[in-house]
């Protein structure tokens, strides 16, 4: 499948599920989650979820991630001048404010630099069986995570499971790590 048809064909599916199958895929993708052995986390960089689009939450992971390592930070993208993501910490007086895409961004806040983040829940609209991801299209996570530390975690949380090839990917394009579904942990 080509990231088009994959994109096409995630977003049908991801539109025909019903509240209650994401509110039991949300509640499985947590449960599978908290079977990955991760390092001590002490910065995570997670997307911002867009509920329309009948994307994972990563909410309820990313408190899990603060039980289990105390004083942990959590940033999420603002897109800047440049066309680029900053990593902007956030905290429960953030202002967000919805960007050009319609996409919820911090108002303001302290910017993290790429190196010093342990974690990153990336968002998709699928992945293949060898941790290829269709995002959005825009390039925004490629172009981030090419600056990122070798050891960074890469995590993507999908409702649907992993299609057999992407069979355009790209040079630049940044694999995962794992990828968790309602079903599995993918683990590349």
């Amino acid at each position: 499948m080509n990231k088009k048809e994959l994109r096409n064909f995630s977003r049908q599916k991801r539109q025909q599920l019903s509240v209650h199958d994401i509110e039991v895929f949300q509640d499985l993708i947590l449960i599978r989650f908290q079977q990955i052995p991760l390092p001590f986390i002490s910065y995570v960089h997670s997307y911002v979820t867009l509920e329309k689009l009948n994307e994972v939450d990563p909410t309820p992971l990313l408190r899990y991630l603060e039980f289990r390592h105390p004083g942990m930070k959590v940033a999420v993208p603002r897109i800047n001048d440049q066309e680029e993501l900053d990593h902007i910490l956030i905290d429960d007086e953030t202002i967000m404010v919805d960007n050009k895409f319609g996409i919820p961004e911090p108002l303001s806040g302290f910017t993290l630099e790429p190196e010093l983040i342990d974690l990153v829940f990336v968002p998709l609209l699928g992945f293949d069986e060898t941790g290829n991801r269709v995002g959005y299209g825009k390039g925004y996570y490629d172009k981030f995570l090419a600056t990122c530390r070798q050891d960074v975690v890469i995590i993507g949380l999908s409702f649907l499971e992993a299609v057999k090839e992407i069979v355009d990917t790209d040079p630049w394009d940044v694999p995962l790590h794992y990828c968790i579904t309602p079903n599995r942990v993918y683990e590349f």
